[in-house]
């Protein structure tokens, strides 16, 4: 068994381009580097947000204020929040402290008195009426006395005032802080706060570089790239995408039946975050570097056995705090979801992405804004496959069917009996027996499927799920569509799953501390040590964050003969290389890495054969370049999914049966991906791309449109490689043809045809990652110095000279 973690430490990078000179004074550290990087600003400009000298924080602060809408809606946000908690708390001891609930639940009969005539003496006459609220309500002084009469309670209030101050007094710093932010918006960026929502942050990003290339800040010791702002932005999120990637996250706990469930809840990420990044005990404790013990090979095993004691205490403090943070959860999520549930009951029936979803299908320097427009656009043909690959068997939905209409015709009566006369309400169990039969109907018909999606193919919706998810859950060993199915409903849970999973997060969070992350210690350790290098100007990063192919290409992703990475080193699921083409794609204008630069150019080259491949057999090809599609000219198209629907919709059938020697399906898609490149670049001289703003002011909401379809087809295209090299490499290429996505008109369409099948990693042994072993079933075999793979020996690794 050898060690899956490379043999290289901690190191320096003085550039992001390793072919680069950095011999170059303008690149080379400057004295004092290892302190933070300043922000400095010349002796003209005048302002407040000029002693803003931490850019982490800056650079966050300048997202975060854009993303909120401006400083007015941040600040009532956070007013908002404080007085939310103010009304759950204050709520909660009335209702337990103020209420007779016998008068209430009529339990104790109200005697409402009326006096005799004046003159006149005689008993007092006694009415019978409804109860109402102010006779279940006491009085001010009796509901001060029962409050003060429970020590427990006093405890609690004194605990969430203490909470409650501590917000408060944060949520003011916070302010003050982005007051200088909105100044700086105003003064540098000349953005009014009234624009703030209109102007997308692409347009607030080149404004920042613009103003650094024109002396308004000067960080040193280089000039800043897209590529540095979102280093300091997504520097900690970064770690966890990666750590996510090798099957560190989430935990995992396998099940009696059979496979495993994944855990990731807020509260399981809150305490992360102070673990490893934010926390006055964690590895980073907020700053931009990781202190140099973490950088030393010799130390590795004392700093694993510090984390396991520091997760043994974080786990006890979360035991300690269980009851009320459970007590929390349980009133804020009834406050929240009930009134939703007696108008919607079918409300939690509903799938939204899961946390785990947010990190596996989430790029390397990928804003959160990116990635919630990319999920909901991923949303509906998602749902959808969810629906179509695990139909109702007929029985089943003959029997919702049937139980439906039985429920729906009691709840009719009832509501019509309601509407008549509302005293049908204070009749025994009325109102709980409308609940139930509106619970029953709603769960029926969630068995009865759609009349839309019959005959719907799933591997169709799951190829137009792939174009805006741009990665497919993978297992290793043989296809199977129940895995494919399983791994999918994790991603895109259901509300009520999701929901369940926060209120047990108090109660299942220290068990993942103690029996996940606990005994996977040194494992921790030695990720942060080899997978962090640091980069000039901004500090330590994750080394995944730098995209370089080099280091962690995956050779089954067409970076073969470019990539060096052994297969520690590699990312999964072509993780490095479809962030590399998205951050490309999204800033034309940023330079990559050398490796990485000839990487784009290969695939661009690959395509381009692949396109003429197409093209010379005996099918209609689509539009050359010069071209370009119609939907260029169309002012109506707003959506990816318009320009995406576009180009697959064009009228691109072959004319005749395929020869026997047709290119593969990659070809296909290659030949979309030539005309919507040509198209991109055709559209950055087209007038109708021109925005009314002014000449010469492209229109960025169209560039970005025509980005976001040719990223999307770049992940089909990548994926079809990969599975045809998948193929080829377990000799299924002949038997087991490539579904094509356009077939031959002389045959019916099939499922085949519509879409790509899902293929594993590492079903051979030539092609095992750390991830599998990491998986359900192999990481609890790991020792505490795990990595390994087959046939090799563990071995230390010597510590570098760069690691001190």
């Amino acid at each position: 068994m050898g060690p899956l973690i490379p043999e290289q430490d901690y190191e320096r990078l003085e550039d992001c381009d390793p072919d680069r000179d950095c011999d170059n004074n303008q690149d080379s550290p400057l004295p004092g580097e290892d302190q933070e990087p300043l922000l400095h600003v010349p002796e003209g400009l005048r302002g407040s947000w000029h002693h803003i000298q931490n850019l982490d924080s800056f650079f966050t602060m300048l997202y975060n204020y854009h993303q909120r809408n401006g400083f007015a809606c941040m600040f009532l946000e956070d007013v908002f929040q404080l007085g939310q908690f103010v009304f759950i708390v204050t709520f909660t001891t009335f209702l337990l402290r103020c209420v007779d609930y016998d008068v209430l639940f009529a339990n104790r009969p109200v005697n409402h008195t009326q006096p005799g005539a004046p003159g006149f003496h005689q008993t007092p006459r006694i009415f019978h009426n409804k109860v109402t609220l102010s006779d279940a309500i006491l009085p001010a002084a009796q509901c001060a006395q029962r409050v003060r009469s429970s020590s427990f309670l006093i405890f609690l209030l004194l605990l969430a005032s203490g909470f409650w101050l501590f917000r408060l007094l944060r949520s003011l710093c916070n302010l003050l802080n982005y007051w200088d932010i909105r100044t700086f918006y105003r003064e540098a960026l000349y953005i009014p706060p009234e624009d703030v929502s209109k102007v997308p942050w692409a347009e607030i990003q080149s404004r920042l570089l613009a103003l650094q290339r024109g002396g308004g800040l000067c960080v040193l010791p280089r000039p800043l790239t897209e590529l540095d702002v979102h280093h300091r932005i997504l520097r900690y999120p970064n770690y966890l995408v990666a750590l996510a990637n090798k099957g560190l996250l989430p935990a995992r706990c396998p099940l009696p039946w059979g496979g495993s469930a994944t855990f990731l809840s807020q509260g399981l990420a809150l305490n992360l975050d102070l673990l490893f990044f934010r926390g006055p005990i964690s590895l980073f404790r907020g700053s931009w570097a990781l202190p140099n013990t973490y950088k030393r090979n010799c130390q590795r095993r004392a700093l694993a056995t510090r984390l396991r004691r520091t997760l043994l205490l974080l786990a006890l403090a979360n035991l300690a705090l269980c009851p009320l943070v459970l007590a929390w959860q349980g009133l804020h999520a009834f406050f929240s979801y009930a009134e939703l549930l007696r108008r919607e009951p079918g409300a939690l029936g509903m799938r939204r992405w899961s946390r785990l979803a947010r990190l596996q299908l989430r790029h390397f320097n990928e804003l959160p804004h990116e990635l919630r427009a990319r999920l909901a656009r991923a949303y509906r043909p998602a749902a959808r496959y969810l629906q179509v690959a695990a139909p109702p068997a007929p029985l089943l939905a003959l029997l919702a069917r049937h139980t439906g209409f039985f429920a729906g015709a009691l709840l009719a009566v009832l509501l019509v009996l309601t509407v008549y006369d509302e005293d049908v309400l204070a009749v025994g169990h009325v109102l709980t027996t409308v609940t139930g039969l509106g619970v029953a109907l709603t769960v029926a018909r969630c068995f009865i499927p759609e009349e839309e999606l019959l005959g719907r193919s799933p591997k169709s919706l799951l190829q137009a799920a792939l174009a805006h998810m741009h990665y497919l859950p993978e297992e290793p060993g043989p296809i199977s569509e129940t895995n494919t199915y399983h791994k999918m409903s994790q991603l895109l849970q259901y509300k009520a799953v999701s929901l369940l999973e926060e209120l047990l997060s108090p109660v299942l969070t220290p068990l993942a501390l103690l029996f996940w992350f606990r005994p996977r210690a040194l494992e921790f350790i030695d990720f942060f040590r080899h997978f962090t290098v640091d980069v000039a100007g901004v500090g330590d990063v994750c080394s995944f964050a730098l995209m370089d192919v080099k280091r962690h290409g995956h050779p089954q992703w067409l970076s073969a003969g470019q990539t060096e990475a052994s297969v520690s080193q590699r990312a999964e699921d072509g993780k490095t290389e479809l962030s590399l083409m998205r951050f490309s794609l999204a800033h034309p204008r940023w330079r990559p890495p050398g490796h990485s630069s000839r990487f784009l150019e290969q695939l661009r080259g690959r395509v381009q054969q692949d396109a003429a491949l197409w093209a010379a057999t005996p099918v209609r090809s689509p539009p050359t370049p010069g071209q370009g599609p119609s939907f260029l000219n169309d002012s109506t198209t707003s959506s990816p999914e318009t320009l995406l629907a576009s180009l697959l919709l064009l009228p691109f059938l072959p004319s005749r049966e395929l020869s026997p020697v047709a290119p593969c399906p990659a070809a296909a898609t290659a030949s979309l991906l030539a005309s919507i490149s040509g198209s991109t670049s055709q559209a950055g001289h087209d007038q109708s791309c021109v925005s009314p703003g002014g000449p010469g002011v492209r229109n960025p909401a169209l560039l970005s449109e025509l980005a976001s379809a040719e990223m999307s087809l770049h992940a089909i295209y990548l994926h079809e490689l990969h599975q045809q090299q998948q193929q080829e490499q377990w000799g299924e290429t002949s038997a087991t043809p490539l579904p094509r996505i356009w077939p031959s008109p002389q045959r019916p369409l099939t499922p085949e045809d519509e879409t790509l099948i899902w293929h594993s990693d590492g079903t051979s042994s030539s092609s095992s990652s750390p991830r599998q072993q990491w998986g359900p079933t192999g990481a609890s075999n790991l020792p505490l110095g795990g990595w390994q793979e087959e046939g090799k020996v563990q071995k230390e690794p010597e510590l570098s000279p760069s690691s001190g």
